[in-house]
């Protein structure tokens, strides 16, 4: 969870922020390394069950501050409608 108290002491920069899309392929390659090829696209799936609600936003939040999910989710979307 140490990633998204990274994303919490972000989220009030722009997500587009080099340093934010950073963060997000620090991500990304985390879950490769450690659980499953995250693709772009499974990535972005990620990104909105973060902020869809319930116990994993929640979870995020707690991590990292309320709009810690919402403001990764966002940072992700922008990621990968960057790379298509």
């Amino acid at each position: 969870m140490q990633l998204f108290v990274e994303f919490g002491q972000m989220k009030e920069m722009d997500p587009e922020d080099e340093q934010v899309q950073l963060q997000v392929r620090k991500l990304q390659d985390y879950i490769t390394d450690h659980f499953y090829t995250c693709s772009d696209k499974i990535l972005c799936g990620l990104g909105r069950m973060y902020a869809g609600g319930g116990e994993l936003t929640e979870n995020i939040d707690d991590v990292g501050g309320v709009g810690t999910a919402e403001f990764a989710s966002k940072a992700i979307d922008i990621f990968y409608m960057s790379r298509r």
